[in-house]
């Protein structure tokens, strides 16, 4: 693991595809949700990809909630057009979204793109229509124009949505080809860069025979690994998973 090396801004997507992580604030996420029981500094990190003369977000930001939720989460928020404007970019050069989930503090940019397609997984969006998922105003705002997959698609040549169930049942991850080797947005399949290296590595002690006692298997789906990623990269983690060559 390693923190991803920071990249100059690019006002036009090249022939080679831009990935570009945008930094949209913090959040304190208690001791309650935290394996130590100490409260812990969270970053909330979208990123800007350009792919074949495209560009799209994974992610949008921390959004607007209900007094109880900035109680409790604590947020500072970094505009989106703030981050945008440092790549060279605006909202109008957005071709696509794609949210890994539809929690508050992944979509708050969203309603900055009507019109615009939002790809989202249709258990993520059923989740919603139960009511207490995340804030409605997030999800039902003027021009909101939701394209829903039921599984794993490739929604360009070379980009591939993938669900990765856990956090929420509609989770999905970006799997991008690039010619330096494939990249993965994970989202939050896990909190951490670490989390998933013990993850990725105890899949590896159970396939070669290890003895019990050893972790339960982690829920992310495998078929990311078929992707022989050589970068893995988070929303609440400013490191980077790469393998161990």
């Amino acid at each position: 693991m390693r923190p991803q090396s920071p990249q100059r801004p690019q006002t036009k997507p090249g022939r080679a595809p831009l990935l570009r992580r945008l930094d949209l604030g913090w959040f304190v996420r208690p001791g309650t949700e935290t394996v130590d029981g100490q409260p812990r500094v969270e970053p909330a990190l979208a990123y800007l990809v350009a792919h074949r003369g495209e560009l799209l977000l994974f992610d949008t930001g921390i959004g607007a909630a209900d007094p109880e939720t900035d109680a409790h989460y604590r947020p500072h928020r970094r505009p989106l057009q703030d981050a945008l404007a440092a790549a060279g970019v605006t909202t109008a050069d957005i071709a696509l979204i794609v949210n890994c989930h539809l929690h508050f503090d992944h979509i708050g940019g969203n309603p900055l793109f009507p019109r615009t397609p939002i790809l989202v997984q249709s258990a993520e969006m059923d989740l919603v229509s139960g009511g207490d998922h995340t804030p409605g105003q997030l999800i039902d705002f003027p021009g909101a124009s939701y394209e829903q997959l039921s599984g794993e698609a490739e929604i360009r040549p070379g980009l591939w949505i993938v669900p990765t169930p856990g956090h929420t049942a509609g989770h999905q991850s970006l799997v991008i080809r690039r010619p330096d080797g494939t990249v993965i947005l994970a989202g939050q399949t896990h909190a951490s860069a670490s989390d998933f290296a013990a993850a990725r590595l105890a899949r590896t002690a159970i396939a070669e025979g290890a003895e019990p006692p050893l972790p339960a298997p982690d829920t992310w789906p495998a078929r990311l690994l078929e992707f022989d990623p050589r970068r893995v990269l988070f929303a609440h983690d400013a490191s980077v998973w790469e393998p161990i060559e």
